[in-house]
């Protein structure tokens, strides 16, 4: 399977409009991690105008982290008019698993927009795959063999799947991709699972393939993540870090530094 290590470049040409309806904890990050990797955030959530926002965008992401009645409704009138311009829409389902009312929500959203890609934890698409998960709070639950049940959360629902962890696997069903890229330090700070929601959505955006987008995100936003911590002294100086590794690198360091396994068809 062919995928793009340059497709950052091309982000930063074309400078994609990502919208994001996400977590309230994270959203500052969300929109900082956007713009580092070349793309233009807009954190638009009132029902009001979030389906005329949508229609300007270039892609939504959805994020139920920090979720509430209300924002669902603006979540689907965004979706709905993310479809009707054909863009990518990435659900983040935080928390999947944890409360019936977090699950339900994703299984609605899941079901009344068409979603590209689905990037969660390993416990959030086991739950939305149908199999049994522990999940604590928004953590991610013990499960085993995760690449079986991502293959099977994809052809549940039709889309990409992203399941981060130590290895990123990234499936639609038939092919797969397993990514090592990354950094310990990424599990130390808030975020960084909400991030790399916003870099798929970029990478989506620009790129007609969507395993291959999501492969040349998550490897990407890994190698940032590796070398950001070259140089960190912890957790805080980490976090900035990242943020400047992603705005520095380029394709050919993530050829490079690409740590890629494909399998399937």
């Amino acid at each position: 399977m062919n995928w793009n290590p340059d497709l950052i470049q091309e982000v930063r040409k074309r400078r994609p409009l990502v919208h994001q309806i996400t977590n309230e904890v994270t959203v500052n990050d969300c929109a900082n991690i956007t713009l580092s990797c070349g793309a233009s955030p807009v954190m638009a959530h009132a029902p009001e105008e979030v389906a005329e926002m949508a229609g300007w965008a270039s892609t939504l992401v959805l994020n139920i982290g920090t979720l509430h009645a209300p924002q669902v409704e603006a979540m689907i009138q965004a979706g709905r008019s993310a479809n009707k311009k054909g863009i990518p829409v990435v659900l983040d389902p935080v928390g999947a698993g944890a409360t019936s009312f977090r699950t339900e929500t994703a299984k609605k959203l899941l079901e009344r927009i068409r979603i590209s890609h689905l990037k969660g934890n390993a416990g959030e698409i086991a739950t939305l795959a149908g199999e049994r998960a522990q999940v604590r709070g928004v953590d991610s639950g013990h499960v085993d063999d995760i690449r079986t049940i991502a293959i099977k959360a994809a052809k549940k629902w039709g889309l990409t799947v992203i399941v981060t962890g130590e290895k990123d696997i990234i499936t639609d069903g038939v092919k797969w991709a397993e990514v090592s890229n990354g950094h310990f330090l990424m599990g130390t700070i808030t975020g960084t699972g909400c991030m790399c929601a916003p870099v798929v959505a970029a990478f989506a955006a620009v790129s007609k393939e969507p395993v291959s987008a999501a492969v040349s995100a998550m490897t990407t936003y890994g190698i940032a993540a590796e070398q950001a911590a070259e140089s960190a002294k912890g957790p805080g100086s980490f976090r900035w870090k990242l943020f400047d590794a992603l705005h520095s690198l380029d394709g050919a360091a993530v050829r490079e530094y690409a740590q890629v396994e494909w399998g399937g068809a």
